[in-house]
């Protein structure tokens, strides 16, 4: 058993109270493979996969464990053939609203629909494939990397061990989890959990005098940011930002996709980069779906390295809304971007980072139990969600039917009820959408107006 990191194991506490999994949509050209070949070939796959061969042991005193299984048909999860993308959209937007996986059982499932007419950027009947996460398995960077060791068509490795040293190249050793098991393998699971629990409240005073020790660490790093900030040194801290129309106080209705495919080659011809080009047109459509919004600022995550799965830290970038020259704005918001960065990257950070390692779970469990996820603060550190990813070459196969594009829909939240993705697949970019039928009631019109605002920031830059 591998103890989870503190801040993997706060994403599974929260998945019991909302649902935050991560959805990762794949587009395949359909295949004359049958379905029970496309299992075969995802239970193979799963098993080289040392991800997708854990899952979770809750714990009493400490941190959940990461425990070892043996993936299986429930991971698959066919529906029905022959559905229009109307249709498949509303199954993937079901799965969106309803409850968190079960990761105490599997922490993964891969959901596949086939012969789907009429997808977006797809010219012929399309293999759909969503493979849902928990965010106690990975964040975003990780995800991608288990999607190309799962449908890659070469053993690729993913980094960061999981339950003891596991390679990837090789079959895991493991048996099948069996619930209904044995006495002996009973007794077995009953002694782990006491041993755990054990090993939990033995470990609890030197947590305390860790959390301590690294919070004063923490303060004095603190102050070192402060005075390399005032010596010009390291970029200033964000702006926060009011509650927008985009961050209603009333209840969430019904969760909504949709993307847009283009071709990597218009983005490349501006000389922007990709989120750069990506955040300008979404500060525009924004702008055209909100007339009467002057300030809007998005929250992007930014990939850090750290033994955690989740490890990215959230940019506050400003949308630079009251610019009407697109150049020139998306001059700001790539300035905006390296200045987040810049900060972001700085070690103190990490130091700071290090108090949370070191409380005991008991307090950290309690603190999620307890926080307030439906107040909606006055200032924010980001009023939508921007999540960007190149996920690779275009070199994916679902056993014989080769990629065509990947999405990916980062969650909805209380206070964050519009978000979008930006990924990437050889030469295609999709653009993607999801939010709250209460914030945006016409999200096809909003869709529109995304698109017209790229075709208007590569006009303005080619």
């Amino acid at each position: 058993m591998t103890r989870m990191s503190p801040r993997d194991a706060t994403m599974w506490w929260l998945s019991g109270r909302t649902n935050n999994d991560i959805f990762a949509l794949y587009a395949f050209a359909e295949t004359e493979s049958s379905t029970a070949q496309l299992r075969e070939f995802v239970e193979e796959r799963a098993a080289l996969v040392g991800d997708l061969t854990i899952r979770v042991r809750p714990t009493r005193f400490d941190y959940p464990r990461w425990v070892p299984m043996s993936p299986g048909p429930n991971q698959f999860i066919a529906h029905e053939p022959g559905l229009s993308w109307l249709a498949c959209r509303a199954a993937i937007e079901d799965l969106m609203g309803g409850e968190s996986l079960d990761a105490t059982r599997s922490p993964w499932e891969l959901h596949v629909f086939r012969d789907v007419a009429e997808v977006p950027g797809s010219s012929a009947p399309t293999l759909l494939a969503v493979l849902r996460l928990s965010h106690a398995l990975a964040d975003g960077t990780r995800a991608t990397k288990i999607a190309r060791a799962l449908f890659s068509r070469t053993d690729e490795v993913i980094h960061r061990p999981v339950v003891g040293t596991v390679d990837n190249l090789r079959k895991p050793q493991v048996g099948v989890v069996d619930n209904s098991s044995t006495f002996v393998d009973s007794c077995g699971q009953l002694c782990g959990d006491l041993v755990a629990n054990i090993v939990g409240l033995l470990r609890f005073p030197a947590q305390i005098v860790r959390t301590f020790s690294r919070a004063r660490e923490a303060e004095r790093a603190k102050r070192r940011l402060l005075a390399a900030t005032a010596r010009g040194e390291v970029p200033p801290p964000a702006q926060t930002f009011p509650a927008s129309v985009v961050n209603p106080s009333n209840l969430p209705v019904a969760q909504q996709i949709r993307f847009v495919t283009f071709s990597l080659r218009e983005f490349k011809a501006t000389g922007l980069p990709v989120t750069v080009l990506a955040l300008t047109a979404i500060s525009k459509a924004l702008g055209d779906h909100f007339p009467d919004v002057t300030t809007l600022s998005a929250a992007v995550p930014m990939s850090t390295k750290g033994n955690a799965r989740n490890s990215y830290r959230t940019l506050t970038v400003d949308l630079h809304l009251a610019e009407p020259d697109l150049t020139a704005r998306a001059e700001l918001i790539a300035r905006e971007l390296y200045e987040r960065r810049r900060r972001a990257a700085n070690v103190t950070f990490a130091q700071i980072d290090r108090v949370s390692e070191a409380v005991p779970a008991l307090f950290a469990r309690r603190d999620v139990a307890n926080a307030d996820l439906e107040a909606v603060p006055a200032e924010l550190d980001g009023n939508v969600v921007v999540s960007s990813g190149n996920r690779g070459a275009a070199d994916l196969r679902f056993l014989d039917a080769p990629v065509l594009f990947t999405g990916g829909f980062p969650a909805l939240g209380t206070v964050m009820r519009l978000t979008h993705g930006v990924h990437g697949i050889g030469e295609t970019i999709a653009l993607s959408v999801r939010s709250d039928v209460g914030v945006v009631s016409d999200v096809d019109g909003y869709l529109e107006q995304l698109t017209r605002a790229v075709e208007d920031v590569v006009a303005a830059h080619t």
